[in-house]
């Protein structure tokens, strides 16, 4: 039942900041409109900015966080499975609208786009050039600057299939478009850094 709640709140508020602003939004109008208690929501999520941190967490939460490692003596394969695992963030429901309410009310709140940058890309991002570099140590690649490598993997990737989306309303690549995406990222790393 917590759990349920919890996410009951956590989509009322996305789309409550969406549509009238993160400061426009009021703790007892998402606790209205999640249908809990505001004492039921304080109890989870004490201020406003705890509330948009967890937002944040759970939008960059990989959904098989337990499964098995890419493996690092594959670079192909590894960078495949990171670039699948990386696509699905960047499409699940909810994280365009996220990216629009930290650029809509940065100016104001400066501390949402660290939220965003710092509990929600950069876990990411450091993961990708942890294996990067694991990569390297175990001789599939030659990565010297594993953040410069991770910065070019998943800019290609987010440049195609994320970045237009904030933009272009009706954005919707195909799967095959998407996988090819993908596809030629990986062939690029490869490229460059494989061995």
């Amino acid at each position: 039942m917590a759990e349920e709640k919890r996410a009951a709140i956590l989509k009322a508020a996305t789309g409550l900041f969406l549509a009238a602003g993160y400061d426009g939004t009021s703790l007892a109008r998402i606790a209205e409109a999640a249908g809990v208690s505001k004492a039921t929501l304080f109890k989870q999520f004490p201020t406003k900015a705890a509330l948009f941190d967890a937002i944040v967490t759970e939008s960059w939460q990989v959904e098989d966080d337990d499964g098995p490692e890419p493996s690092a003596g594959d670079l192909k394969a590894g960078l495949t499975a990171i670039g699948h695992r990386y696509v699905e963030l960047l499409t699940r429901p909810g994280m365009t609208a996220l990216f629009r309410i930290v650029i809509a009310e940065l100016p104001r709140f400066p501390e949402l786009g660290e939220a965003q940058f710092s509990r929600g890309k950069m876990p990411y991002f450091e993961s990708v050039s942890r294996y990067l570099a694991a990569a390297d140590s175990a001789g599939s690649a030659k990565v010297d600057a594993p953040d410069l490598a991770a910065t070019q993997f998943l800019g290609m990737i987010s440049n195609f299939v994320f970045w237009p989306t904030l933009l272009l309303t009706d954005w919707a690549p195909q799967q095959a478009e998407i996988g090819q995406a993908v596809d030629e990222a990986v062939g690029t790393m490869c490229a460059r850094y494989g061995i």
